[in-house]
């Protein structure tokens, strides 16, 4: 039975929203700011013809770091180039498996060429079916940085207006079992970096070696939950009560089990409680969110709006969506997916655990929204992240907590080629090692239908045909081919 759309909007709805604003209102007020100038004096490149131009190759490179980046090129016959990321941790080969589909295309037709492929692409990052929705998520912001570049405009101008100048950035932090400690990182990051919004993660082996504390299960018993909200209390006693913190990675629970958990870290004001279940189960998503006051989120792994996001906001399953422009169908798709929320009083959480390529993306993209939280910076230990590109304003996370949105065209941003060279995975993947290899094995479709070229094989009477039909197969005339 499909999903029924809520028409009005009802007094939860108010109430959720009323209490983001409240709680998260002068931060959300920071990222409002004066349109730059810039985006303006940007001409259209004088060197390219739009009409002709076309995709000749998609490349890609993958760059090791505390995840794995799979970044792509698209190359045209003009020299203009666009770079794309697939999801943090996925395989670059997801986006080149498209590359038959997208070859000999006009790049600047984007939404012909998403089209074209999104019958190929599964939901998730890499959960079966064709290729996961990361390769498209990929081609969709390679294209976007053609295009921008083309008509000389940020890529953030093809999606709509910009609403905010910056973005209000929230530094995710790995686990540490000790509460002092885990407070005293936490502190760290607020006091050096600047941060405003936090987000730690709380798996529940990290009080898994305390007797009584985990079931038979991996799941955490009262005991279990009073460690862990021990945990909470050494990052508050960090940070303070005024900064919003959100709290991930629970590990493998049931709806009940997820309801306990969120019940238990009432006290502690999250900001959210991220994926208790699988993001697909919208019904338990429902449950687990009306029957507490923590907030929940979800959404990182899916894709699409009417295949993924559709469900998890008619049904009002959630308080906050988390969208991932590499995962959840690229710049466009995500839009959408925004818009769609909005218009249903659902606000967005921009996740993001990739390059700085990822980075500015997810910028480009946050900048337009109108529901528009806060997007993750996942790379605070890495020192050299920034350094892997050029072209951008440095630092791309700034010391007050906030991520600036370029105007330069297209993402606004370049590889630098030495320190990229510096990390690259070159070993495990279907891929030529090297900076930017050929792709010619990726030169012939190895996913859809049929194959369209004349090889020996038998009609449906079982007779020996030597061509093939372009829509149905072998043409026949009688009992013999044609």
């Amino acid at each position: 039975m499909s999903p029924k759309r809520r028409t009005g909007i009802s007094r939860r709805s108010l109430l959720k929203t009323a209490a983001a604003v409240s709680t998260f209102g002068p931060l959300f007020q920071a990222t409002q700011g004066e349109l730059s100038a810039q985006a303006r004096q940007n001409g259209p490149n004088r060197n390219s013809s739009p009409s002709d131009l076309k995709v000749t190759d998609i490349r890609g490179v993958t760059i090791a770091s505390n995840y794995d980046y799979p970044i792509i090129r698209i190359d045209t016959n003009q020299g203009v180039y666009g770079l794309g990321e697939v999801f943090c941790n996925d395989m670059v080969s997801q986006a080149l498996l498209l590359k038959p589909f997208v070859v000999g295309k006009n790049p600047l037709e984007i939404d012909a060429i998403l089209g074209g492929i999104r019958m190929y692409t599964s939901q998730g990052s890499s959960t079966g079916g064709y290729t996961g929705s990361g390769g498209y998520s990929a081609i969709d912001i390679a294209l976007h940085d053609v295009a921008g570049k083309v008509y000389g405009v940020p890529a953030w101008r093809l999606l709509g207006d910009k609403l905010r100048d910056r973005v209000l950035v929230y530094c995710d932090t790995t686990g540490i079992s000790d509460p002092k400690i885990y407070g005293e990182r936490m502190r760290r990051r607020q006091r050096d970096g600047g941060f405003k919004f936090f987000k730690m993660d709380l798996y529940t082996t990290m009080v898994a070696d305390k007797k009584d504390a985990v079931d038979s299960r991996g799941v955490a018993t009262d005991l279990g939950l009073k460690y862990m909200c021990e945990i909470i209390q050494g990052v508050r006693d960090g940070i303070g009560w005024e900064p919003p913190l959100a709290a991930d990675h629970f590990g493998r629970l049931t709806v009940k089990d997820a309801i306990r958990y969120a019940r238990a870290f009432e006290p502690y004001h999250l900001a959210w409680a991220e994926d208790f279940i699988p993001s697909t189960d919208w019904r338990g998503f429902r449950e687990i969110t009306h029957s507490t006051t923590t907030p929940t989120l979800t959404g990182e792994n899916l894709f699409g709006l009417e295949e993924g996001y559709k469900f998890l906001i008619d049904n009002d399953a959630v308080n906050y969506l988390h969208p991932d422009v590499t995962c959840s169908g690229g710049m466009i798709e995500c839009k959408r997916i925004a818009d769609y929320a909005a218009a249903n009083n659902m606000q967005c959480a921009v996740h993001m655990a990739n390059s700085p390529l990822g980075q500015l993306a997810s910028a480009h993209f946050a900048a337009t929204i109108r529901n528009f939280m806060v997007l993750e910076y996942h790379a605070v230990d890495i020192p050299w992240w920034q350094d892997l590109v050029t072209g951008v304003k440095k630092p791309i996370i700034e010391h007050d907590g906030y991520q600036s949105v370029p105007d330069t065209p297209g993402l606004g941003v370049e590889l630098n080629e030495a320190v990229v060279k510096e990390h690259l995975v070159t070993t495990g993947y279907p891929v030529p090692d090297g900076y930017f290899a050929p792709t010619t094995m990726y030169d012939k479709a190895m996913i859809g239908g049929h194959v369209h070229s004349q090889y020996p094989h038998l009609d449906a009477e079982g007779n020996p045909v030597n061509d093939l039909d372009e829509h149905t197969g072998p043409v026949q005339t009688g009992r013999g081919q044609r």
